[in-house]
């Protein structure tokens, strides 16, 4: 074996490689013959451990020559090295990565693709990937000794250069290198995944490897029509986040590499095209072991990196399990949302909830398919101590919805509280081009609606939140005439694997909805894909599952309240009108209801009515009374702690008044929560208007 623990003939190699000694100079500096060390290179033979010692002293020399002679090695290059790609020969220039302009440059976005990574190349899949996100401020002499771990001093020109121009990119390099000489201070951001495949595959031909590190564009999924990327877009996050545009790599492969597992390092810059002592650089750069065998001078491959090494780099890894670490130099959120640590800790964590809850919830056959903590360090020392992110603190209606279905517990009507209502909602997949049958619609996939009472704490309500793959959320939906006064729920849609299912029409779903995604993968609408892909009607097949979405909702919310002649059934269950007028008195119509709306606000119920009246001399005179509509028992009466008149009527004495010969009111009222028995956004307020002694009603 040779340093490091990989198979001595590929240690051999690199060092060759590295060093640009030929193996003949090797075998006349140890006396060998030509054979034997082309035993070691081939695998065929080992050495001796005396030997081994040997071959490790003659790469361990210094000086610029290796050998009996100069001409026998050339000079030693540099242990890592930036490698800065010339520019095009034609005279085209790229102002910036294209790319990392696909998304903001936001917490809340870099954890939504970064992470979705993670799970798209989950290994184990009885085992959750863990993402843990780690920020870290270096000042002072420890942000020196990074800088000097990362050769700043050979960047400094192309930054300078670069920062130049009058370009976006330019600008925004400027003032970063600005502040970093005004404030002395550095973040970085960590982003290390656990379970997951690591950047497999060779230096420059395809794999994830050459994908993440050396392409645009290139999205290569272990996971196939499960992942939820498909553009190649979501790494070019990492850049994006970071002021100056450099991310190092650090990876635990999964299956060996040249031999060896850990510790696979190697750092990208992208800058805009730039020239430096009058030569043209097209911006990508690359931090690495000199390369000399790819015929194009010596540029930089990763390597095999030494426990100090990636200390000194603040990327150690815990543990030996495969998967990847990427670390951000110069983290920051352009939103302005998130400032100081504190901020962008906190905004890390709820990112994470919202955009994951789904993946981080288990059921009793199965755990969470996620794990993620945030942690908070300042020149090596803890600030805010590793914070597991719990969604259900932060979502637990939606968190209880979907276990429930996991664990095979949900209800065809709600009854209570903490039950949850599952139905299915067909969706018609298109025929792709060349496929279709006749005049044949699609393939019909059921998709999953669930649906339960919203809780308190939830500051969005009454919204579907779609998504498919992995439990990828796409986007939120707003179903469309809900009854008023209906209860607050949330309610998810599964579609295709998100379903836990398996079969033909789960995969044509899931393959359909992805090419009706656009690159931020955020709703399911019209995309080139789409319609290069799929026959005529794919559009209308998606307006037709959100119609089916809208309606699956109403059946969930709506009761059943029996024939009624006073209005439109979603208006008599806010607005019921008193009909215990005597016999002799039905020659006179009664007031029907025109229109109404609710809502809660600050634990409140806020109704708006109007109401048409019909031809009358007298005038009416209604009280309106509030009841809550409890799912058992009777109804409860719960007070107004306000009543005003609007438009054609008045309050006297708590009671609406209105004059003969008027033919529409409008009134509105505040209840009181001191007087609810239950939360607001636990019962539907039924307003009865009763008739007043005295009056015609």
């Amino acid at each position: 074996m040779g340093d490091g623990g990989e198979d001595f003939g590929t240690w051999l190699k690199g060092r060759l490689s590295h060093t640009g000694m030929t193996p003949v100079a090797l075998t006349e500096r140890l006396g060998l013959t030509n054979a034997l060390v082309s035993a070691w290179l081939n695998g065929r033979s080992q050495p001796t451990e005396a030997m081994r010692r040997a071959v490790i002293d003659v790469f361990s020399e210094t000086g610029t020559s290796v050998g009996i002679g100069a001409a026998a090695s050339p000079p030693t290059l540099p242990l890592q090295q930036w490698y800065h790609r010339r520019a095009h020969p034609d005279g085209g220039r790229e102002y910036g990565n294209a790319a990392a302009f696909a998304f903001d440059a936001d917490m809340a976005v870099l954890t939504r693709e970064a992470t979705q990574n993670s799970l798209d190349e989950r290994l184990d899949p009885s085992l959750p990937v863990r993402v843990d996100y780690t920020l870290h401020e270096l000042t002072g002499s420890h942000l020196r000794q990074f800088l000097d771990a990362l050769h700043w001093d050979e960047l400094l020109p192309h930054f300078e250069q670069a920062a130049a121009a009058p370009q976006k990119v330019s600008r925004s390099l400027r003032a970063a290198l600005d502040e970093l000489t005004a404030e002395d201070s550095l973040l970085l951001l960590r982003v290390d995944d656990h379970n997951a495949t690591g950047l497999t595959g060779p230096e420059y031909g395809d794999g994830r490897f050459a994908a993440v590190v050396r392409r645009l564009l290139d999205s290569h999924k272990t996971s196939g029509s499960r992942a939820g990327g498909s553009y190649g877009l979501g790494k070019a996050t990492l850049w994006a986040t970071s002021r100056f545009g450099l991310v190092l790599v650090n990876s635990t492969l999964s299956e060996p590499h040249e031999g060896r597992t850990e510790r696979r390092v190697i750092g990208r810059l992208d800058l805009p095209w730039h020239e430096v002592d009058g030569v043209a650089y097209a911006g990508p750069a690359w931090f690495g072991e000199p390369d000399t065998k790819t015929g194009d001078g010596v540029v930089s491959r990763s390597w095999w990196a030494d426990e100090d090494t990636v200390r000194a780099l603040h990327m150690e890894r815990a543990g030996t399990d495969p998967g990847t670490s990427f670390l951000i130099v110069g983290a920051y959120d352009a939103s302005g949302d998130a400032t100081d640590l504190r901020d962008i800790h906190d905004k890390l964590v709820r990112s994470l909830a919202d955009g994951f809850w789904a993946s981080m919830v288990g059921g009793r056959k199965g755990g969470p398919l996620l794990r993620a903590t945030v942690r908070t360090l300042r020149n090596g020392r803890v600030v805010v101590p590793a914070e597991t992110v719990d969604p259900s603190a932060r979502h637990p209606a939606l968190c209880r919805a979907l276990r429930s279905y996991l664990d095979g517990e949900t209800v065809g009507v709600l009854t209570s509280e903490e039950q949850v209502a599952a139905v299915e909602v067909p969706l018609v997949v298109s025929p792709r081009r060349g496929e279709a049958r006749s005049r044949a619609k699609g393939r019909e996939h059921r998709a999953v609606l669930l649906l339960t009472p919203a809780a308190e704490a939830d500051e969005r309500h009454s919204r579907v939140v779609c998504m498919r793959g992995n439990r990828m959320t796409i986007t939120e939906h707003r179903p469309r005439e809900l009854p008023p006064g209906s209860t607050p729920f949330q309610a998810v849609l599964l579609a295709g694997y998100a379903t836990e299912r398996t079969g033909d029409d789960v995969a044509l779903a899931e393959a359909f909805l992805r090419a009706s995604e656009p690159p931020e993968h955020d709703r399911w609408d019209r995309t080139e894909e789409l319609t290069s892909l799929y026959e005529r009607g794919a559009l209308t097949r998606l307006k037709e599952f959100r119609a089916e979405i809208d309606k699956a909702v109403r059946g969930l919310v709506q009761r059943d309240t029996g024939p009624r002649t006073e209005g439109p059934a979603g208006l008599r269950e806010l607005l019921r009108l008193d009909n215990a007028v005597p016999a002799q008195r039905r020659a006179v119509p009664f007031p029907t209801v025109d229109r109404l709306s609710a809502r809660v606000e600050a634990g409140a119920w806020h109704v708006a009515v109007t109401v048409k009246l019909p031809e009358a001399e007298e005038p009416w005179v209604l009280s309106p009374v509030a009841k809550f509509a409890v799912r058992s028992g009777g109804k409860p009466v719960v007070e107004w702690a306000k009543l005003t008149a609007t438009e054609g009527c008045r309050i006297e004495s708590g009671c609406l008044v209105v004059d003969g010969g008027v033919r529409r009111a409008e009134f509105q009222g505040v209840t009181a929560p001191s007087s609810h028995p239950v939360r607001g956004t636990l019962a539907r307020l039924v307003v009865e208007v009763h008739k007043v002694h005295g009056g015609v009603a």
